[in-house]
């Protein structure tokens, strides 16, 4: 394990937009995570755990502490199981649950980050979650222990669970599948991964607001509530609400993190006037 001084952050999220780290570490195994801790406690550093990069915004200044970089990347299978360290891409986890026939993940076909981001926010699309597979998650606390986490404790919500408030850091989790058809599975695949390519042609971190979930149960599509505020084409700087989707911001330009904040501004006061409801972010912004 080697931690790094000055790390750019730009190279690590699919933003492309940071500073750089003061200290940048990549893990592969629960030794180098309690080594890693163990740095920060040491020097009294403020610690960033960082999978896939691509459901956050880190500022134009960096991050004054340590990023920790999840890069555990085991994946087996075990019957109608995957068992995925937490560093493995969801595509990888797609294609593998594909070569051995098995269903329940095609639905993330061509989504980007990792096994361990995708269970901390409870990823998902075309209405499907990651919530509905997931059989038990194991986590190291802070303090380098290892515990484990049946579906039912982790109290997964529209985007959320337990580990986004906990901070404890996910290593690892086993996804009950079950049998399909390896051509069929491949057909829903190309088609997500088709849909996605036409709408993240450049770099971004997919969509930048919650849907709005009213009292009476419905749902109110952000995208929606953006396009009907007439903001589809907006530029600051170098970030633009695309035309493709108006809940996403492009970085069509070397964008700041800074353009991308007065963007997001701009549609939450809009939003707010136009409709009275109050958007909140998916994006995780360490600013």
């Amino acid at each position: 394990m080697k931690i790094k001084r000055n790390v750019s952050l730009a190279k690590h999220t699919t933003y492309k937009i940071g500073g750089l780290a003061d200290y940048f570490v990549d893990i592969k195994d629960l030794e180098d995570l309690k080594q890693a801790l163990k740095f920060a406690d040491d020097n009294s550093l403020p610690i960033f755990i960082l999978a896939g990069g691509s459901n956050v915004l880190f500022s134009d200044d960096g991050y004054r502490g340590l990023v920790i970089k999840i890069n555990n990347k085991e994946l087996k299978i075990n019957g109608e199981e995957i068992i995925a360290e937490a560093g493995v891409l969801m595509n990888d986890a797609v294609s593998k649950s594909i070569e051995n026939n098995l269903a329940g993940l095609e639905w993330a076909g061509g989504l980007p980050g990792t096994i361990g981001g995708a269970i901390r926010g409870n990823a998902g699309c075309f209405g499907s979650e990651i919530k509905n597979i997931v059989k038990e998650v194991t986590v190291a606390t802070n303090n380098g222990e290892i515990k484990l986490y049946k579906n039912k404790d982790c109290q997964f919500g529209y985007r959320d669970s337990i580990f986004k408030h906990n901070g404890e850091i996910i290593m690892s989790a086993t996804f009950e599948l079950q049998l399909g058809n390896k051509e069929s599975l491949k057909k829903v695949v190309f088609d997500h991964i088709k849909y996605r390519q036409q709408r993240y042609r450049l770099p971004s971190c997919g969509s930048v607001f919650k849907n709005c979930f009213l009292k009476d149960g419905s749902v109110l599509s952000a995208g929606a509530l953006i396009e009907a505020c007439g903001l589809i084409g907006k530029t600051i700087g170098g970030a633009m609400i695309t035309k493709e989707h108006a809940n996403i911001i492009h970085n069509f330009n070397n964008a700041k993190a800074a353009d991308v904040l007065d963007l997001m501004n701009l549609i939450k006061e809009n939003v707010e006037k136009k409709f009275g409801i109050k958007l909140e972010e998916e994006v995780q912004l360490i600013i």
